[in-house]
């Protein structure tokens, strides 16, 4: 029961201290209102914060943004013409197999394979220079 006339309590204090108050500012001038009123505004505006200046930039920067990506999809990508699937394959098979190690060892005599192997090719004609 205490806290009951507790709050009863407060809520008269409340209610006289509204009247009051409320009394007091109807008897204040049209002048002191006035001012009162100004530093009231005065006070409200250094509590909000002001705003950066990059937000003020920010929906132009979100148009431009728009407008890039918007010409970049437009235009599309360019056409790449096709690598030979095949000839790729068989150049990455080469450099994942294990051997790949030994064969860039070993390229002074691929190399070597290959120039004689382009030599046999060649008529005997050619061969014989003297």
């Amino acid at each position: 029961m205490n806290e009951r006339t507790d709050v009863t309590a407060e809520d008269a204090f409340a209610k006289k201290a509204k009247q009051q108050f409320d009394e007091s500012v109807d008897r204040l001038d049209g002048e002191t209102q006035s001012r009162l009123n100004r530093a009231r505004h005065a006070a409200l505006a250094e509590l909000r914060p002001s705003r950066p200046a990059w937000v003020q930039w920010a929906p132009a920067a979100g148009v431009a943004a728009a407008a890039v990506l918007a010409v970049v999809l437009w235009t599309g990508n360019p056409v790449v013409e096709d690598l030979s699937a095949p000839a790729v394959a068989s150049d990455m098979e080469i450099l994942l197999t294990e051997d790949s190690l030994e064969m860039l060892e070993d390229l002074e005599f691929y190399s070597w394979i290959a120039l004689d192997e382009e030599l046999e090719e060649m008529p005997e004609a050619e061969n014989n220079v003297g």
